[in-house]
């Protein structure tokens, strides 16, 4: 795939995340994607951790960062 057609190209998990947070909190990003990471004692370090070790959950976390930046 070419990077300059990838809209994550250059963006970090830490980043998107960040985002995410700021726009919906933790308690709808919960309700939005259900895990664990997300519903019980959020922070960003925790949910970094195993977003980086769990690639469907990654990929659920950078979807509705496309979504979110589309609005």
């Amino acid at each position: 795939m070419n990077n300059n057609n990838n809209p994550l190209h250059g963006i970090t998990l830490a980043v998107i995340l960040e985002s995410l947070v700021t726009q919906y909190g933790w308690e709808e990003m919960g309700a939005r994607i259900n895990i664990r990471c997300f519903n019980h004692d959020p922070s960003i370090k925790s949910s970094l951790k195993f977003l980086r070790r769990t690639p469907w959950a990654r990929e659920k976390v950078e979807q509705l960062y496309l979504r979110s930046i589309k609005q």
